[in-house]
């Protein structure tokens, strides 16, 4: 009987668990605290700072313990089971201050529930990302599971990200985490449960972490794309985090229409994920990731001078475009550095160089924090209390020209990136069971409807 393989629906939907609550506590953190509850914008700068060095322990340890984990359910597996609900516990808690707070208490709250909240969500996501290069060693499978995948997470962020203003202003912070929190831990607890691991006894020796950090420390490639998504990362974190702040102060419009701007992005960049991923087929992976990210850099140019919120969504295609464009290719590229250093040492140690790539794109951290830090020295935005002279400067400032340099710094340094080994991973040997069979033709059918 031919084992059954994970199918490329049931794991992409689990994009969608992952990054519905995290799109809310990224895109709204500073909407909810600075905004909302008057927490001055140097404190959340400083949280940020903060969290950056926090990630830079967990994610090595979280990707080793990954690595060297065996059990009859599989590596991973155990790990998404844990920390789904822990992490929806703490980003409702986040999102929960007890009332009275004065702005000391208030950053201690934040703080604690930021780093907690931050760190589970390092671990669901370096494991959720160890699984990619394993379950799918063929290149033209993963194109089409990361585009299945990236489909479920736009798809997350219409309603994380686009929809959250409306769905708050109706229901406040507080229940709305609680709603994406528990969809989230349903639809990743439905991924985790269906996923068909490589067996223990085929997965080769553990992970030494010396060893480890040595062989990433001389991955050339690693340290290239990492320090370019993180770039990226950190401009689309802004674009995301500022839309609140240049809705309010620079278009001076009712803060829910903001759904039309950040709607008219991500809805762009569903239909765009397919039109890149058949480039990719055709030009191949690093074509097209530079050229997704020359494409963004380029869009924030009409954003700068949008006036109004009709001048805004027609702008925020071509953002929409831009950027699915490098989401549809940053995966895959990262799965080629997985394969490299499984062709060179043969080792099987995706969770670290999943959770070490995870680290790299969260570096996003540190340029976001001085990206609020200089909005407020330079245009003396402190909080929504106290905007300042030039809040829609600010906004401009943290909107387009910060996110179109990161862009540019990432287009320069993702000309360095080459890959020199060539070969494919053998295929994941996993349990097989009557069952199974039938669950896996019922997703194939899935599948099909998705396929392009």
């Amino acid at each position: 009987m031919t084992p059954q393989r994970t199918s490329s629906f049931r794991y992409g939907i689990g994009m969608f668990g992952t990054s519905l609550p995290i799109n809310m506590f990224r895109g709204f953190a500073a909407a909810f605290y600075v905004l909302k509850l008057g927490l001055d914008m140097e404190m959340l700068s400083l949280i940020l700072f903060i969290y950056t060095f926090v990630d830079a322990v967990d994610n090595p340890i979280y990707g080793i313990l990954s690595d060297n984990t065996r059990t009859r359910f599989g590596r991973r597996k155990p790990w998404l089971v844990v920390g789904v609900p822990l992490f929806t516990l703490f980003f409702i808690l986040f999102f929960s201050p007890p009332a009275g707070l004065d702005k000391s208490g208030l950053f201690v709250w934040a703080l604690i529930f930021y780093l907690i909240t931050g760190t589970l969500d390092s671990l669901i996501n370096a494991n959720y990302g160890a699984l990619f290069p394993e379950l799918f060693p063929e290149e033209e499978k993963r194109a089409k599971t990361n585009a299945i995948r990236q489909i479920f997470q736009l798809v997350a962020m219409v309603i994380g990200i686009a929809l959250t203003p409306m769905i708050t202003s109706k229901l406040g912070y507080t229940l709305t985490a609680v709603v994406y929190g528990l969809l989230a831990l349903a639809v990743v607890l439905y991924m985790a449960l269906g996923i068909r691991e490589t067996k223990s006894e085929h997965i080769g020796e553990k992970v030494k972490i010396l060893p480890a950090l040595i062989s990433m420390a001389k991955t050339r490639n690693f340290w290239v794309a990492g320090v370019a998504n993180a770039f990226y990362s950190a401009a689309m974190g802004l674009v995301l985090a500022s839309v609140p702040f240049f809705i309010q102060y620079s278009l001076k419009v009712p803060d829910s229409q903001g759904t039309y701007v950040l709607g008219s992005v991500i809805l762009v960049a569903i239909f765009g994920v397919v039109f890149w991923s058949a480039l990719v087929k055709k030009f191949g992976t690093l074509t097209i990731w530079r050229t997704a990210l020359i494409t963004l850099a380029i869009s924030f140019v009409p954003m700068y001078f949008a006036n109004s919120l009709i001048f805004a969504i027609c702008a925020s295609v071509i953002v929409g475009l831009g950027f699915s464009g490098v989401i549809s290719t940053m995966d895959i590229i990262g799965a080629k550095i997985m394969d490299e250093d499984y062709l060179r040492y043969g080792v099987k140690r995706e969770g670290i160089f999943s959770s070490a790539m995870g680290f790299m794109n969260r570096l996003s951290g540190f340029f976001i924090s001085l990206a609020t830090l200089l909005a407020t020295r330079i245009y003396g935005f402190e909080s929504g209390k106290v905007p300042g002279d030039h809040p829609d400067e600010a906004a401009r400032f943290m909107l387009t020209i910060f996110p179109c340099a990161l862009v540019i710094l990432g287009i320069i340094v993702s000309f360095f990136v080459k890959f020199t080994l060539t070969g494919t991973r053998p295929e994941p040997i996993a349990e097989t069971d009557i069952g199974a069979e039938v669950e896996a033709e019922q997703e194939q059918s899935k599948e099909d409807s998705l396929d392009f």
